[in-house]
């Protein structure tokens, strides 16, 4: 069960987290394996035989399927009851989210659908909306489609340049614009979109498909998910009628910053379900490929990649399901049957907008690499469009532009923690100037740990260290300005980052020990190959800040202190990462 205590979203930097209190995949529900099965099932035995159908957008093998997924339930987890759906928890959406990440194309015409698509109508549709539209969404008679972003207007959302003015009779609006990138444009019955009134009220609007004067452009010829329709959108005086307004005149942001938000959670899953299926791929070619009389897979180069891959993978999925944890932990004191749900739902999401920016930077990166070295793992083959990496690896691109660059992400996380410590809502601040104290004075107090892992959970604690440090100077010398420094707010996310994957995955293999779950020790080497490495990017990224914010005498104080919090001896990973890579090896496939 996910913890009943709510935590506050950022506060994983400045307090410690005991591994009982960490939700994951080992604390899933007999209801959620059923879930996860049903959406694995799904994709094996329906959507994976028909991929190259879809990927040439026969769009009726694309309908069918949604549809099909709508007769399992997998279209309908978010959806309340008492309009068709299942009311399921955050948990079961990031596993369906996951086990349809490995279909690609499919991924992002259900994932569209299921999420941009259909949350705005949940949680800021009116009660004629929400019966009109989820009993069809649900069960994929009805597709649906989110679109934001214009030729003018991408990270910059609320700048968008579409129109919408109130008729003269006062019942309708009248719509003149564009958009862009409109994922499901083709085959939607559906278009959420957004327009400011009279130039000025960013609003969200419900458009129906075939109403006139809407048109679309013609498919969009994509790097990747070639599978899934993308289409521009064109509004030449259409009007709608004023019940077609969704959530309050002027209020569009709220929707489209809380949609992304939930976006970026999912992406996390999705990513992590995708890696999984190529490190499959990738272990069994490694394995059956013979060069120089023996299996490529025998090579220290190769057991690098693999061991790698299923570290960064196995990472990113303790950082999903602590994080849908947390959520579902906030969520189960809503009263769904409240006037208020909605409203309480989106703001227990929104406790954990960092981390949701969090797992989509990870996740998408982390996917990246894995293709990548899956396509050099195949070699020659893995180019060739028949062999199952080539796909993946142009699918793949997408992640870390899709539900805000991971620029943006990495300026939000930083952003978002800032704005928290000015506000007093999270002591970052107090927490910072006390360390600052303690490093003048030369009284930081080493901390002593024993047990298991103890030399990875000091680790972590310096890294929090480290990162209260080097942002507390920052903050100091930029002010209010730091935002404007773009790199110096990155670094410090990516130290963010950093601490929360290593606890993540410490957290959870610890977990794992104490309750003689799992025991075997590949689960512990994960972790201390992971941390070791992540460590050594923590102190590069802490110094890059540091020789950012200051110089000369000063810059080699601050650099013996980086080295005071960090000191440790770094682990020898070579032999670390091949007994991962052996291991997955003998069961040909990503099984950890």
């Amino acid at each position: 069960m996910p913890a009943s205590v709510k935590v506050s979203g950022g506060s994983f930097l400045i307090q410690a987290t005991e591994p009982e209190s960490l939700f994951t995949p080992e604390d899933f529900s007999e209801e959620h394996r059923m879930i996860a099965k049903t959406a694995a099932d799904f994709v094996s035995r329906e959507v994976i035989p028909k991929i190259e159908e879809i990927e040439v957008q026969n769009w009726d093998v694309t309908l069918g399927l949604m549809r099909k997924a709508g007769e399992l339930g997998l279209l309908s987890i978010d959806i309340p009851e008492e309009y068709g759906g299942l009311s399921l928890d955050k948990t079961s959406s990031m596993l369906v989210a996951e086990k349809l990440g490995r279909s690609g194309s499919f991924a992002a015409t259900h994932g569209d659908h299921t999420g941009i698509g259909t949350l705005p109508i949940i949680y800021f549709g009116t009660e004629q909306q929400k019966k009109r539209l989820l009993p069809k969404f649900a069960t994929g008679e009805l597709l649906s489609s989110y679109s934001l972003t214009e030729p003018t207007a991408g990270s910059d959302a609320l700048s968008v340049r579409a129109i919408a003015k109130l008729s003269p009779d006062k019942k309708s609006y009248i719509l003149n614009g564009s958009k862009n990138f409109l994922t499901n444009g083709g085959i939607a019955d559906i278009y959420i979109i957004f327009a400011k009134i009279d130039g000025e009220h960013f609003t969200a609007f419900i458009i129906e498909k075939g109403t006139p004067g809407v048109s679309l452009g013609k498919e969009e010829k994509k790097m990747g998910i070639k599978g899934s329709s993308t289409r521009s959108l064109f509004l030449e005086n259409v009007s709608i009628p004023v019940e077609n307004v969704l959530g309050e005149i002027g209020k569009g942001h709220k929707i489209a910053f809380n949609i992304l938000n939930i976006g970026r959670f999912k992406l996390g899953s999705f990513t992590i379900g995708a890696a999984k299926g190529v490190i499959t791929e990738a272990v069994r070619y490694a394995k059956q490929r013979k060069q120089f009389g023996k299996s490529i897979s025998d090579f220290g180069l190769i057991k690098h990649k693999l061991g790698e891959m299923a570290i960064r993978t196995f990472v990113g999925e303790s950082m999903v399901y602590r994080t849908s944890g947390l959520i579902d932990g906030v969520l189960m004191h809503v009263d769904k049957n409240s006037s208020t749900a909605a409203a309480e739902t989106l703001k227990g999401i929104e406790e954990y907008a960092v981390e949701c920016s969090i797992l989509k930077v990870y996740g998408s990166e982390a996917l990246d690499y894995v293709v990548d070295e899956a396509v050099q793992i195949f070699g020659g083959y893995g180019f060739m469009e028949e062999y199952p990496v080539a796909r993946p690896y142009r699918d793949s691109r997408i992640n870390r532009i899709f539900e805000g660059t991971n620029e943006i992400n990495r300026l939000l996380t930083t952003g978002m923690l800032l704005k928290r410590a000015m506000k007093g809502e999270l002591p970052l601040l107090a927490e910072a100037k006390k360390l600052m104290a303690e490093i003048t004075d030369n009284k930081v107090a080493e901390e002593e740990k024993s047990g298991l892992l103890a030399e990875e959970t000091k680790g972590v604690s310096a890294a929090k260290k480290v990162a209260l440090f080097a942002a507390g100077l920052a903050t100091q010398k930029y002010l209010t300005k730091l935002e404007e420094e773009q790199e110096v707010m990155a670094h410090i996310s990516d130290i963010i980052l950093e601490i929360y994957a290593m606890e993540s995955v410490l957290l959870r293999v610890k977990k794992m020990h104490a309750r003689n779950e799992k025991q075997n020790e590949i689960y512990a080497t994960i972790v201390q190959a992971f941390v070791s490495e992540a460590i050594a990017r923590v102190e590069a990224h802490g110094k890059a800040i540091l020789a950012a914010v200051a110089e000369g005498d000063m810059l080699r104080v601050y650099l013996l202190a980086l080295r005071k919090l960090l000191k440790g001896t770094p682990q020898n990973t070579i032999p670390l990462r091949r007994r991962i890579a052996e291991f997955l090896t003998d069961k040909e496939e990503y099984c950890l």
